[in-house]
């Protein structure tokens, strides 16, 4: 590689990352718009799921979930726990992203 065409791709690296900084953080969440990105970071159980999950807690802590609900509530646990990572990326992201703003 000629030393001109090293220079040219490290220029075009820096500018590639001068332009996409969020992309450099194995964190925040690229390709989604500000709006896709605020109803992610305010996004919940279903009405039905969040019942369900309740029901099936209280029946735990009284000892009485038979071998499938236990089965389901660690579904939903394990959906509550990815939703909760996503829903903090967002923010993550969003909060990244105003940083970037000019003041």
């Amino acid at each position: 590689m000629l030393f001109k065409d090293f220079i040219n791709k490290i220029n075009l690296e820096t500018n590639y990352q001068l332009k996409n900084p969020l992309e450099k953080d194995p964190e925040c969440l690229i390709g989604l718009s500000r709006d896709e990105l605020e109803a992610l970071a305010e996004s919940v159980l279903s009405t039905s799921q969040q019942e369900q999950l309740n029901s099936l807690l209280i029946q735990n802590s009284e000892g009485q979930l038979s071998a499938q609900e236990t089965i389901v509530l660690d579904v939903i646990l394990s959906q509550v726990d990815k939703l909760t990572i996503l829903r903090t990326r967002a923010r993550y992201t969003l909060k990244k992203m105003d940083a970037l703003l000019p003041v």
